[in-house]
């Protein structure tokens, strides 16, 4: 069960923050976010190097992937195709409507399900694949803070959202101006849990079979600039803690 938390402001100078924690089985080989994939030289995301493909990135254009695993549908299944090739995928398109508009198109019985956010500084869009019987939906993101688990948005029944939302609504949220993400890396680095929940109702955590919390990340768009190109104007600001956050620091992720 992958974290989520998105906070769209249209008109401020960065509109779009992203912040997430990925959960996974420690076993699971990755390589921490850069420009892997040489026939893909404008996407710089993570790795699963078991499949090939990614759990999040960013490309060229400012345009913003992350993908998250449905409840009970952890690693991949026979007959069925990697869930990390639909972020590629998604990093391929210019825009986030258009990468929302070819995930809406997509075979349900090709892949195991997800949800899954894809975003740009205009536009944010829910897509999910909640079983093969239906289509994978698509649904426009409300210019506010949303949280993501394995179920859908701002779900309380999920111990997580329902401890960390409003926390999250209470936080400083990052400004890249001062360079001070403190606040909301603090709170992705934390093992805190409600009362009446078990370890997974933390944002970082860790069991005993070997899954938990792997890695963190924080990506702010600003309102103009060249997505990451050279040239003036603010640039997009992705940062990343290779390992659980909350004992691995965050650093920049080069995006030039």
């Amino acid at each position: 069960m992958c974290t989520l938390v998105i906070l769209r402001r249209p008109g401020h100078a960065w509109p779009l923050i992203v912040a997430a924690n990925r959960d996974e089985m420690a076993s699971r080989p990755w390589t921490a976010p850069g420009r892997h994939w040489p026939d893909r030289p404008g996407i710089v995301a993570g790795r699963d190097d078991l499949a090939g493909g990614s759990w999040q990135g960013i490309n060229k254009h400012g345009v913003v992937a992350a993908m998250l695993n449905r409840q009970g549908t952890l690693g991949p299944a026979e007959g069925k195709r990697s869930r990390g090739e639909l972020v590629l995928l998604a990093l391929d398109q210019s825009d986030a409507a258009d990468a929302a508009e070819v995930m809406a198109e997509l075979e349900p019985r090709s892949y195991r399900s997800f949800n899954m956010v894809v975003a740009d500084r205009d536009d944010a869009f829910f897509v999910a694949h909640r079983d093969e019987k239906r289509a994978v939906a698509v649904t426009r993101l409300p210019e506010s803070l949303t949280m993501l688990t394995a179920r859908e948005p701002d779900d309380a029944s999920s111990p997580r959202i329902a401890h960390y939302r409003a926390r999250f609504l209470k936080a400083a949220p990052p400004d890249p101006e001062k360079g001070d993400f403190a606040a909301w890396e603090s709170l992705l680095a934390s093992t805190e849990r409600g009362a009446a929940a078990g370890p997974e109702g933390a944002m970082c955590f860790s069991l005993p079979s070997g899954f938990g919390t792997v890695c963190g990340s924080l990506i702010a768009l600003p309102g103009a600039g060249n997505g990451l190109a050279k040239g003036p104007g603010r640039k997009p600001v992705f940062r990343f803690a290779a390992g659980p956050p909350d004992r691995t620091e965050f650093k920049p992720v080069a995006l030039r």
